[in-house]
């Protein structure tokens, strides 16, 4: 916090206090869980699009869709883990 304070001084402008700076960072790592919802339904329109021009591909299409959705469902779990830690821990 000291650095934030060091560089508010020479830019001319005040320093934010250690507990705004706290909640500035989980604000920041809640983005990541809108980032990560907004993957979800883009993958989840791909898929159910793919497999309504091509019902056959169902075998093909829907546990590459489950491992996507798992890959990205991970990016937003770990947004909110880093968020609760903030919240509780520093």
């Amino acid at each position: 916090m000291e650095t934030l304070a060091i560089l508010a001084a020479t830019a001319g402008g005040t320093a934010i206090g250690a507990e705004a700076a706290k909640w500035l960072g989980v604000g920041l790592a809640g983005l990541g869980l809108a980032g990560a919802g907004i993957g979800l339904g883009i993958l989840g329109n791909g898929a159910m699009n793919a497999l309504g021009r091509n019902p056959d591909a169902r075998d093909a299409i829907v546990p590459n869709m489950v491992l996507a959705l798992a890959f990205t469902e991970a990016i937003g779990i770990y947004g909110l883990v880093t968020a609760i830690l903030l919240i509780f821990v520093a």
